[in-house]
């Protein structure tokens, strides 16, 4: 925690003066030295010195022109004190220790490194106190055992002054009050504690042979009293190694150890047997051990004692001091249980400090400066520092605001016509207001008060408590011209706040505005008006009421009306063009048949068979699959669902094979028989795994799956799918003995094929299992992860784990890559918690990474469209339907069969054009159903004759 502005403007100037003094005698020494003649050894070595030294100032002085320009570079500020240290530049090193204090706590090594570098220069008794004071620094930041070791052995050097014992004995209490509780250190401060009574001891011992007086035996039993009261002490709390210190006291104590003091050291011991489990995860566990802590604390917390409870906490804080949750459970627990003011305030203080991003601490602190009476001043000044966290969303701007504005509003005294508190609580609302709409939207280009929430209770505080209704209705005014005049629920809070403390008229004519202006929830509004009105209202003002209820009703039933034939209109449209290229496909499948058959009609006839195979009307083949015919053609086909919802299917085997068939890939009659091999209705799902985006030139496809999958468990079937000409597809089933080997394959997703990652998924019956997902990536925001773009694809995993573990703690590291492998510049990276994914953003975007430029933001992926479950999506390697025609007549290459000059872009009204019938709101994406290279039924094509284009040519 950083010292207070009047500490640090007594004790920087006499560290400076200290410091240049210093620096001018190390001067004075080195020119004694040179004009003495002192030379070293080798002349390389000096040169060697003096070129270390010129980059070691050249590092220091970037580094400090980068905190001029950012002075909350965390890392920059570590950096730029370890190179200080190593040159030996005092004042530098001061100033730069000072800066780093003001903005951020410091962490134990920096304080032990500090504190050593003063005590060595500490000369006289002024300069202890300096000491002294840096220390009450130190220890306020964390609860470190080791300072407080370092503090109590430092001020032993001071006993010999007037008071020193007094002022040793009283850090000693205040250490065992914040550490003596620390089951595995804090022993060490109780040991000190006794070897520094015990030393005193021996001073007041008289010398042997000699009768003590009275007074000298006085204090000879007060000083023994004081140790006795020390073991006392120590062992009724539960430490490591209290069976040492039980046996020590045995040995000192004359009379033995007292009964009492035994059952309190049995009790210890076992609250010591409890928490070792804890202790020993935490021994064994890696940093920051967030886990481990968070199962202690919840232990601590049931047994109750709020000693224990706090300490475990600030053990937990000094090693994930950039945990938000932690701090809100730390200082939540503080506020409902200890509740005593200092604690309480110094927790709240450490924790903004630590985490300034997070707006629930901030608001958590201004409550507690209220709740234990701080001053006025005081709470405006955390509010200030407040504002400029820098606050990752909008909406946390106006949560702040409403905490001060609450804060405020409890301090006016209502029953007086005007006060200073009135005039400031207005004055901040119209504040905020401000800032909401520059600064806020300036940064998020949004308010983050859509609803106008501090508009609202603003007017309210003006209608209870001041009877301003004038004020009220104009920032109602106001709120209705922001883009809520169409919410029923607006002009219903309007109307209450009327209702409550206006009048009769002022309700009508919000009600009739209001009647007007919804357009989410007329017939409600309407209700209310006439609900009104039969309360309120006369003759007169019942028909004016119901005449433009029902006017506004019989307008929406219109519009209704309209949206509603529009819809049917187009569903018809929809049936009649399916109708239309159910006959066009017929009656283009009867012109295909009555041509000549020759080679390249056989090929044609294969391809027309095959559309219709896959066509609209048609179902899905039967997938048949090596060694299918011993076990009859007719059975029904399993459908499996892939990673990319694929339906796989295996050509029937053929004894010849076609013209141009390559040797790399074997036949079903070439294939060697497999013993294991089971019949259909022997295929378990739930024992298979589906295998996707191989190579189609893989050799032997079924040999190497089968061997690179043997470790995963004993492979029953491997299943790989051809084309209808034997060419192998790029997909297949492996097919285990047991379901415990699933899991061992799905391990080997995206591993490398031939130069290719391949997709290993599971293998799920569609019929069975509809909705069944198996995209393991989220689609929604993680706020503890960031996505990069922009990376070169030479980039590493290594490379860019280097580069964002600056910002902490990284989890995992997920490179973007293609379907051949190769990297797309893109990448996701995790980190531990939200605030660490917050702070690389915050210095990461729009750096530079081998002359590319780095997008960085907090990951939110869009989520994945699939518009029609029915039809499957085309994957590497699948079989796929013929393509119609495009809107630029592209077949099934999607290359553009028509000139330029001649395309015209899809109109709402569906009218043919270039060659096709264009469907309204089609659409085409990349990888789901309707994207290159799938069509939707609705955009089938429709051929048009010479004449019509010589016609579409002659009105250009």
């Amino acid at each position: 925690m950083a010292a207070t502005g009047n500490e640090e403007q007594t004790l920087l100037p006499d560290i400076e003066e200290e410091a240049e003094g210093m620096e001018r005698e190390m001067e004075s020494e080195e020119e004694e030295e040179e004009g003495m003649g002192v030379e070293h050894s080798e002349e390389e070595d000096e040169e060697d010195t003096s070129e270390d030294e010129l980059e070691n100032e050249a590092e220091i002085q970037r580094l400090e022109e980068q905190l001029s320009i950012n002075a909350f570079d965390y890392n920059c500020h570590v950096d730029l004190i370890k190179l200080l240290r190593q040159e030996g530049k005092l004042h530098r090193l001061r100033k730069a220790r000072q800066k780093m204090s003001e903005l951020f706590p410091l962490t134990e090594e920096i304080w032990l490194d500090w504190l050593k570098d003063e005590i060595r220069l500490t000369e006289d008794e002024s300069d202890r106190e300096k000491v002294y004071e840096l220390f009450e620094r130190a220890v306020k930041d964390y609860v470190c055992p080791e300072i407080w070791l370092e503090y109590v052995q430092y001020s032993i050097g001071g006993m010999g002054a007037q008071g020193g014992i007094e002022r040793v004995r009283s850090i000693f209490e205040r250490a065992l009050t914040a550490v003596g509780l620390h089951m595995t250190k804090g022993a060490s401060i109780w040991e000190a504690y006794r070897e520094f009574e015990i030393v005193i001891l021996s001073t007041v011992q008289p010398p042997p042979g000699s009768a003590p007086s009275q007074e000298q035996q006085e204090l000879l039993n007060a000083q023994l009293e004081r140790i006795h009261t020390l073991f006392r002490r120590q062992l009724a709390v539960p430490l490591m190694d209290m069976e040492g210190t039980y046996a020590e006291y045995s040995d000192w104590a004359d009379d033995g150890v007292p009964e009492m003091v035994t059952r309190q050291y049995r009790r210890a011991l076992q609250q010591l047997e409890k928490g070792k489990p804890f202790e020993e995860a935490l021994l064994v566990s890696e940093p920051p051990k967030l886990a481990e802590y968070q199962a202690y604390i919840d232990f601590e917390m049931k047994e109750g004692d709020p000693a224990r409870v706090q300490i475990i906490f600030e053990r937990a804080l000094a090693e994930n001091c950039l945990v938000p949750d932690l701090w809100i459970k730390y200082t939540t627990y503080l506020d409902r249980q200890l509740k005593i003011k200092d604690l309480v305030l110094s927790a709240h203080e450490r924790a903004v400090r630590n985490c300034p991003w997070t707006m629930g601490l901030w608001k958590s602190y201004l409550l507690a400066l209220e709740r234990h009476g701080a001053d006025h001043q005081t709470v405006t000044d955390v509010f200030e520092k407040a504002l400029n966290a820098g606050f990752i969303q909008a909406t946390d701007y106006v949560e702040i605001w409403q905490s001060f504005l609450d804060y405020l509003r409890r301090r006016v005294d209502f029953s007086k016509e005007w006060s200073r508190e009135l005039d400031e609580l207005r004055a901040a609302f119209a504040r905020s207001l401000d800032y909401l709409k520059q600064d806020v939207e300036e940064r998020f280009s949004e308010s983050g008060d859509l609803s106008c929430t501090i508009m609202q209770i603003w007017a309210r505080i003006e209608a209870l408590h001041c009877k301003n209704m004038q004020k009220a209705r104009e920032l109602w005014d106001s709120i209705m011209t922001k883009g809520n005049a169409k919410h029923a629920n607006m002009w219903l809070e309007y109307y209450n706040l009327e209702r409550s403390y206006g009048d009769a008229s002022h309700c009508r004519k919000a009600l009739h505005r209001a009647v007007q202006c919804t357009s989410d929830y007329p017939e409600h509004v309407c209700d209310v008006l006439l609900n009104f009105e039969r309360v309120e209202g006369s003759l007169e003002d019942w028909d004016a009421a119901v005449q433009k209820t029902e006017t506004k009703i019989n307008r929406v039933n219109e519009q209704r009306a309209r949206v509603a034939e529009k819809e049917a209109l187009q569903a018809r449209q929809e049936e009649e063009k399916a109708e239309h290229r159910r006959k066009a496909k017929a009656d283009k499948k009867g012109q295909k048949k009555s041509q000549k058959v020759n080679r390249t009609g056989d090929k044609r006839k294969a391809d027309d068979e095959y559309e219709q195979e896959w066509g609209e009307d048609a179902e899905l083949p039967s997938k048949r699959l090596r060694g299918e015919d011993d076990f009859g053609s007719t059975a029904t086909e399993e459908l499996m669902e892939t990673e990319s919802g694929l339906f796989g299917r295996r050509a029937p085997p053929r004894k010849t094979e076609p013209p141009g068939f390559r040797k790399n890939q074997r036949g079903s009659s070439e294939a060697p028989q497999q013993p294991q091999d089971v019949s259909k209705e022997q295929r378990i799902d739930e024992n298979c795994v589906f295998v996707s985006n191989l190579a189609f030139n893989l050799d032997d496809p079924e040999g190497k799956l089968r061997a690179l999958f043997q470790g995963c468990g004993t492979v029953q079937q491997v299943r790989p799918v051809f084309s209808m000409n034997g060419v192998f597809r790029g997909y297949c089933y492996v097919q285990f003995e047991d379901r415990l080997a699933v899991p061992e394959a799905l391990k080997l997703d995206r591993k490398e094929v031939d130069g290719r990652p391949m997709y290993v998924s599971p293998c799920v019956d569609k019929n069975k299992n509809p909705d069944f997902k198996v995209f393991k990536y989220k689609t929604a925001m993680e706020k503890h992860k960031i996505f990069i773009s922009g990376l070169p694809y030479t980039c590493t995993k290594e490379t860019l784990e280097d580069l964002c573990k600056q910002h902490g703690t990284v989890k995992a590291i997920r490179l973007v890559t293609n379907r051949s492998g190769k990297p797309k510049g893109l990448a996701y990276v995790e980190y531990e918690n939200e605030a660490q994914a917050s702070q690389a953003v915050l210095k990461m975007d729009g750096s530079m990474l081998e002359n590319f430029t780095l997008s960085v933001a907090i990951s939110n992926p869009p989520s994945r469209k699939m518009e029609d479950k029915g039809v499957p999506s085309r994957l590497l390697g699948a079989a796929m339907p013929r393509q119609p025609q495009g809107a630029r007549g592209k077949g099934r290459t999607q290359i553009s069969l028509l000139p330029r000059s001649l395309y015209r872009q899809s109109t709402p009204d569906a009218k043919a054009e270039n060659g096709t019938v264009s469907a309204p709101h089609t659409t085409e994406t990349d990888g789901v159903h309707g994207g290159p290279g799938t069509t939707s039924p609705d955009t089938q094509s429709k051929s048009l004759s010479n004449e019509d284009f010589a016609r579409m040519l002659l009105k250009k």
